[in-house]
């Protein structure tokens, strides 16, 4: 549950970050995987630390998809500060 509560988690970060960072012709799709990437990436290394883990409806699953979040944004925005130097 955990691992699709993530990829959930990181297409829709990765579609935000989309709207909110700005989209350059045709980076939908390639945020909305970035998204799932980071999310995946980060909420594993969160169950690593101790501090990830969806587990239902709860303060540390909340914490998880936060964590997740953030590194689905960072994914991305790490892509376009090297594709724009690119």
């Amino acid at each position: 549950m955990t691992f699709l509560a993530w990829i959930v988690l990181g297409l829709a970060a990765g579609l935000l970050g989309n709207r909110v960072i700005g989209s350059r012709g045709g980076a939908t799709a390639i945020d909305a995987t970035l998204g799932v990437i980071g999310a995946v990436v980060c909420g594993y290394i969160g169950v690593l630390v101790g501090v990830g883990g969806v587990s239902g409806l709860n303060l540390h699953s909340l914490f998880s998809a936060i964590v997740a979040a953030i590194g689905a944004l960072a994914v991305i925005a790490i892509y376009r500060s090297v594709a724009a130097r690119a």
